[in-house]
């Protein structure tokens, strides 16, 4: 099937032919069709399956059939499309623009970390598209600024990461605030119970579309494990990116402050990197993306947050630095070398501590991943004994053990206040049951100590100074 089969009008399929779009993928194949019927959809696919196109044209193919049948269309938020990160809203955002390239459709992206103030002239000029992150959507709905009531058509692309993030609250919040006569689109690369709990929410009898490229992303991409320590990681990476074959890699850490470090290192040892996590600004995040798509640079260091939304043609190599804790997530990230089902190298570091999750990845992909070995650096897997979980409670039980040493030494310390409170009896009365009562009391040990070292002076037969005298020999 071609993308003329399609049904498509004419100025899409001229925009598509100039991108060199001849063939749709398997979820656009599926998803344009049912679409274009004005269907809901919860679509199950991969990043790099194409789907941002298959919602993309049959909304911009609606829009624009709406506005010929209009005398004085007016411009107004009509589609909203919701996306975890800024990079994923500007991918989204750069395609609509592409695939509406000989429309009359206007398309507009809001994330957060910026200045808004660009974002609201766009807005103000008006706008049919808009493609936001949840929280910056919400600022500017509370502000007036943003007004919902129009939308017809919505989407929730990367749900699952959204979920994630903790996005999900807001997306419910956000989803009130459109009519429910609406066409409803739902991706999403898993399908937790969550995400199949807010699609049956929020979707009216949608037409299931389900793309598991597993199978053919591991036929075609060339995956290895180096069994490894921990601290010996950022050796091994440095002698692998002497390989000059390693033309644009892509590096997972699993910390944002742990892919600043790896950075680091590697310029120290003269290569040229980049990293984008949270903590970077919008705009060194883009200008970092951009180099690496430029090829300026052949190394980004990435999270998984940040990296929803990478879109590199021509990606040779993965490296999983740190193994992800969800075993799909390593499908996720190495699927970012086998986009079209073109091949791909990806490559992941094992340390001991983190045998566990590669035995999950392994059953997950119901494979054994092949093990490459570095002469110098490399460690026997079946010498690498993981710690059983009994001993790894040993650490609550050292922190309780500790906490009774602590009491123990309090009760000590009380006990010796009790002594000295006993040598002090020909103090008043009052002052001996208040000084009983707060030595008899844990908690207030360091109130009881002032309060026993001031009967103890009073017993020797001397007044407590004054606040001048004290002043005095402060000074």
């Amino acid at each position: 099937m071609k993308f003329q089969d399609l049904n498509l009008i004419e100025p899409i399929q001229k925009a598509l032919t100039e991108k060199g779009y001849l063939i749709p993928s398997p979820i656009q194949e599926q998803a344009i069709p049912v679409l274009l019927k004005n269907k809901d959809v919860l679509g199950s696919a991969q990043t790099g399956t194409g789907k941002t196109a298959a919602f993309a044209l049959p909304i911009l193919q609606n829009l624009y059939k709406e506005k010929q049948s209009q005398t004085h269309p007016k411009r107004k938020i009509s589609t909203l499309v919701l996306a975890p990160t800024r990079e994923l809203a500007l991918q989204i955002y750069d395609n609509f623009i592409e695939y509406s390239k000989y429309l009359d459709i206007n398309t507009t992206v809001i994330f957060g970390g910026v200045k808004q103030s660009n974002q609201v002239k766009e807005l103000n000029r008006g706008t049919d598209i808009l493609v936001a992150t949840p929280g910056r959507l919400l600022d500017l709905i509370q502000q007036k600024i943003v007004s919902l009531l129009d939308v017809d058509y919505l989407v929730l692309d990367e749900a699952d990461r959204m979920l994630d993030m903790g996005f999900i609250k807001d997306v419910k919040r956000i989803v009130k605030m459109v009519k429910a006569k609406r066409q409803t689109m739902l991706f999403s690369a898993t399908m937790p119970k969550e995400i199949i709990n807010l699609a049956n929410q929020l979707l009216q009898d949608p037409v299931r579309i389900q793309i598991t490229p597993v199978e053919e992303t591991l036929d075609v991409i060339n995956q290895s494990v180096y069994f490894i320590p921990k601290k010996e990681k950022i050796k091994l990476l440095i002698h692998l990116l002497k390989n000059k074959e390693l033309k644009s890699v892509l590096v997972f850490s699993r910390t944002k402050y742990g892919a600043n470090y790896i950075v680091r290192d590697l310029n120290q040892a003269g290569i040229q990197v980049s990293a984008i996590h949270g903590n970077k600004s919008q705009s060194a995040r883009q200008k970092a993306l951009n180099a690496f798509k430029n090829k300026e640079i052949r190394v980004l260091v990435a999270t998984d947050i940040a990296a929803r939304g990478i879109d590199v043609d021509d990606l040779s190599h993965v490296v999983n630095y740190d193994l992800p804790e969800v075993p799909e997530t390593y499908i996720h990230r190495i699927g970012r070398t086998g986009r079209a089902g073109r091949g791909g190298v990806a490559i992941a570091f094992c340390s001991p501590e983190q045998f566990d999750l590669l035995k999950a990845i392994e059953k997950h992909i119901d494979m054994k991943i092949p093990e490459s070995k570095d002469d110098k650096l490399s460690l026997d897997p079946s010498k690498i004994v993981t710690t059983p979980k009994k001993n790894r409670k040993k650490t609550t039980n050292s922190k309780s053990v500790r906490t009774d040493n602590t009491s123990n030494r309090k009760s000590n310390n009380s006990s010796k206040k009790k002594s000295n409170n006993s040598s002090n009896k020909q103090t008043s009365n009052s002052n001996k049951n208040k000084s009983t009562s707060k030595d008899t009391n844990k908690k207030n040990y360091t109130y009881s100590k002032k309060k026993s070292h001031k009967n103890n002076s009073k017993s020797r037969g001397y007044s407590r100074p004054s606040n001048k005298q004290n002043n005095r020999k402060s000074r």
